[in-house]
């Protein structure tokens, strides 16, 4: 014989049972089942646990029955317990000890009439019962709790089983056919931490099914106390509808199918009692209320019908489809359950007023839950009418925000089945640089009509309404760039490099499950999953458009030459093209100007650059217009072509040819001064001898010098303020990108920097406009003092041949001159004299005229929302000559200086 340590709980609880009834182990079996669920279940009023207080309690009631002799026998027993360690909640023990003990025909709210529900059956009608309970220490009787959820499972939808956090799973097999009694209390040990509607769905018959039913009829566990013991049943009216067949209406209808007596309205869209019907108020109110179930799995249901056999609604909206199938699948094994548990009544001749039966108020308890996920599964899907995609995904994630912990969970379980397609398009994308998004679900758009050259800028963009709500902007665009830059590499690089190589590939999201992981930990694990695969594409890219595309030193090269960086090679191209250059533009010919570069290219540093960079520099000329020279229509020019495209688009070598016109005008405004210059100095001695070109020739001295003042100080301007510091800017952001984004930003800002602060956007046309015309007044300036030198050269050398012939004659002892000679060349003189006011008339008026042109520029320039330029304005007019001429200049810089004041 088994000792006492070696026997089971079971088989103690079970001797327990027979030896306070005194009856065999056959007769005793519905109170041992009984036993077994009151331990097992959380039905215990909240009692604080407190073991001396229970014995004190259990020593009371023995004096009470006058027993003082085993109320001393129980003191001493309960203290050697105490020294020993073979019980370790002997205050659960004790409390049951104390419940069995209570009287049935006195009732108390003590501990609660635990003996006279003994000897019936556990309540299940929670508007008769309502028990509000803790689990007690010591319900395991030899049950692991855990051993016990895993064994058994639990229910998606069901009330039958507790819905997990982790989805549907299978309803218990013990719950569908007969089992053991060990199995039954094990399923309420389970089901005892879960919520009221859960717990009493526990308490179905563990023999369910017909056929169990029949077989062993003894063994199954009773629906409800005695109907005598709780309550009185109420005689129905003549022609009243029995609660049992609306039972069997009710079933039919959850499952969207009319009934005898109640049908679904069209018109009001719900199911409806037909009025005539004669049944009480409290009845069709509870009919009405279970009603919305049916009412709710027919708008779950149609959705998904619809939508199942829809091709168009996508991979997202078929996983979503397949989730509210899956609940709806665990929903009908409960009802089925449920049509077992009546025909089983209908089998055995039961009828509603017996212990068992099923009524409408148990399943008002018993489809509390399911109701609930119901309604939120019907909200969802409204709420994702029309929606696909990214955007249902988005839908889907938007009611998980709730403090429902179970509803919190459904959304979950659903979220993880709808994003697992979206993963799974995502880890293709970012590790393979695949698209396969046939139905336009992703959030990366692909456009096949774009050629390679457009790849990076037009092929691939982000469709905003399909990126999930979970998604940052930043993870997007991220995860936008690493898939662009692989198709990049493969099909403009032609890099042969496999993905796996650059970055390496983490785990996959294979199931449901690992997307739910992956969800689970947004900013953490898949964070870390997007900038590994980021930064590691990335980089590999920028690596080889550097290493084997050069498009570093083809940014330098853009700086040197079509900038004007390189300045020796600017210089003598300048001095080379000067012959070709000034002949009109109808007579240039591009195969002789290119082969003047070449000369200036072997001639200067320009040499020593990469022969790659060389070979694209070439001449290019523009259309040409009546009485345009060679100045007006030579450019430079650098062929992109390949990778480097990317970067210097057409629109990016449009902006350059912009800038170089405009750098190269303001060059030979410089170069033209220079000439100018160098005419006065060489002159200079020449026409000493010609008093009267003093004052002509002092008239060219000044405007030459306002002339030269301004173009060095725009020269200043352009170079260091407008180019160097943006280049600066450009080659520092250059060095710090992280991806080719960064570096065609970067450059596209350089752009747009130096083209609205070199005059040339469309804010600064009026500014443009005076600065070529001060330029035109420059070119007229040299034109008139040519022709003033020209003239006074030409003078110059006929005085110095009439004096040198004059000189020989007289050393040939002839008269030096003779009247008629000395008179023509007075006459000669006179007329060269003449024309002097002339010529001085000619440099005032181009002299105002310049004037004038520059007191306008300065004017708007003082005007300009650029500080850059305000400031440009005080170096051209730094000894204040154009102010005191100009009145608006006047108010126009006092005003500006004040603001300076006021901010210094």
């Amino acid at each position: 014989m088994a000792t006492l340590d070696q026997k089971s709980p079971n088989v103690l609880l079970q001797s327990l049972c027979c030896r306070i009834t005194g009856k065999s182990e056959a007769e005793v079996a519905h109170q041992f089942q009984y036993a077994v669920r009151v331990i097992g279940s959380n039905y215990a009023p909240t009692i604080e646990r407190d073991e001396f207080l229970v014995s004190e309690k259990i020593k009371k009631e023995l004096m009470k029955q006058r027993r003082e002799p085993d109320a001393a026998l129980f003191s001493e027993l309960h203290r050697k317990l105490q020294t020993q360690s073979v019980l370790k909640h002997r205050w659960s023990v004790l409390y049951l000890l104390l419940s069995l003990a209570e009287d049935p025909r006195k009732p108390s709210g003590r501990v609660g009439n635990y003996a006279a529900l003994f000897s019936q059956a556990l309540p299940r009608d929670a508007h008769s019962t309502p028990f509000y309970c803790t689990r007690p220490q010591s319900l395991a009787l030899g049950y692991s709790e855990r051993t016990l959820s895993a064994s058994l499972g639990t229910s998606g939808i069901s009330s039958l089983g507790v819905y997990t956090l982790n989805g549907p799973t299978p309803t218990p097999q013990s719950l569908l056919a007969g089992q053991p009694p060990q199995s039954a209390a094990a399923a309420v040990a389970t089901a005892a931490g879960q919520p009221l509607g859960s717990r009493l769905a526990w308490t179905l018959p563990t023999n369910c099914s017909p056929s169990s039913a029949v077989a062993a009829p003894t063994t199954r566990l009773p629906l409800g106390p005695s109907l005598a013991s709780i309550k009185v049943v109420r005689a129905r009216r003549e022609g009243e509808v029995s609660e049992a067949a609306l039972v069997r209406d009710i079933l039919y209808v959850f499952q969207g199918i009319d009934g005898k007596f109640i049908k679904l309205s069209a018109q009001d869209n719900c199911y409806k009692i037909d009025s005539k019907v004669v049944l009480c108020k409290s009845l069709r109110d509870t009919c009405s209320r279970l009603a919305e179930l049916g009412w709710l799995h027919n708008k779950v249901r149609k959705y998904t019908d619809a939508r199942s056999l829809d091709r168009a609604f996508g991979l997202v909206g078929q996983s979503f489809c397949a989730s509210l199938h899956q609940e709806l699948k665990e929903y009908y094994r409960l009802l089925s359950v449920l049509h077992s548990q009546l025909q089983v009544e209908d089998d055995q001749g039961m009828n509603m007023c017996t212990e068992s039966s099923l009524t409408l108020r148990r399943l008002l308890v018993w489809m509390y839950d399911p109701k609930v996920r119901l309604k939120t599964l019907a909200a969802l899907v409204d709420f994702c009418q029309g929606r696909k995609g990214g955007e249902l995904a988005s839908a889907v994630h938007s009611y998980g925000k709730t403090g429902d912990p179970q509803m919190r969970a459904l959304v979950q379980h659903i979220l993880s089945l709808v994003s697992h397609p979206i993963i799974n398009f995502l880890y293709r994308w970012i590790y393979d640089g695949e698209l396969e998004d046939t139905y336009h679900e992703f959030f990366v758009a692909s456009d096949p009509n774009v050629k390679a050259d457009r790849l990076w800028h037009d092929k691939y963009s982000l469709r905003k309404s399909m990126i999930p709500s979970f998604f940052t902007m930043d993870q997007a665009r991220k995860v936008l760039l690493i898939g662009k830059s692989i198709n990049f590499l493969h099909q403009v690089c032609h890099d042969r490099t496999p993905p796996g190589k650059i970055t390496p590939v983490s785990k996959s999201a294979d199931t449901p499950k690992d997307a739910a992981e992956l969800l689970s930990d947004l900013e953490g694990a898949f964070q870390e999953k997007i900038d590994v695969a980021y930064f590691d594409t990335s980089k590999y890219l920028l690596d080889v458009l550097n290493r084997n595309y050069l498009l570093l030193e083809h940014l330098q090269a853009m700086r040197r030459y079509l900038l004007l960086g390189q300045g020796d090679f600017i210089r003598h191209l300048m001095d080379l093209l000067k012959p070709e250059l000034v002949r009109p533009a109808t007579t240039l010919y591009q195969h002789n100007l290119t082969g003047i570069l070449e000369t200036a290219v072997r001639a200067t540093n320009a040499q020593f650059d990469n022969a790659e960079i060389l070979k694209r520099l070439d001449v290019r000329l523009l259309e040409v217009s009546p009485g345009d020279t060679g100045w007006d229509v030579f450019s430079l020019d650098y062929h992109v072509d390949g990778p480097i495209a990317t970067v210097f688009t057409r629109e990016c070598m449009s902006h350059y040819l912009r800038v170089f016109n405009f750098l190269w005008r303001a060059k030979r405004m410089e170069y033209t001064l220079t000439d100018i210059w160098k005419g006065q100095m060489c002159n200079a001695k020449l026409l000493k001898t010609m008093p009267e070109l003093s004052g002509v020739l002092h008239q060219c001295h000044v405007l030459a010098a306002e002339m030269v003042h301004f173009i060095h100080q725009m020269q200043y301007y352009i170079t260091f303020e407008v180019l160097e510091c943006s280049w600066d800017e450009l080659w520092n952001k250059v060095q710090r990108a992280q991806d080719l984004d960064h570096i065609i930003a970067a450059h596209d800002v350089f752009l747009d920097s130096i083209i609205s602060r070199c005059l040339l956007d469309n804010n600064s046309r009026s500014l443009l406009n005076q600065l070529r015309a001060i330029f035109d007044q420059i070119i007229e300036f040299q034109s008139a003092q040519d022709s003033l030198y020209r003239s006074a050269l030409e003078e110059l050398s006929l005085r110095l041949q009439y004096e040198k012939g004059k000189q020989q004659r007289e050393e040939e002892g002839q008269w030096g001159v003779t009247a008629e000679q000395e008179a023509e060349e007075k006459k000669r003189i006179q007329e060269f004299q003449d024309t002097i006011p002339k010529m001085r008339s000619q440099l005032r008026i181009l002299a105002h005229l310049y004037q004038s042109i520059v007191q306008h520029f300065l004017v708007l320039l003082m005007t300009s929302s650029d500080e850059s330029l305000r400031f440009l304005s005080f170096r051209l007019d730094f000894t204040e000559h154009y102010r005191a001429r100009e009145p608006r200049l006047r108010a126009s810089l006092g005003a500006t200086r004040g603001r300076r004041l006021s901010n210094i």
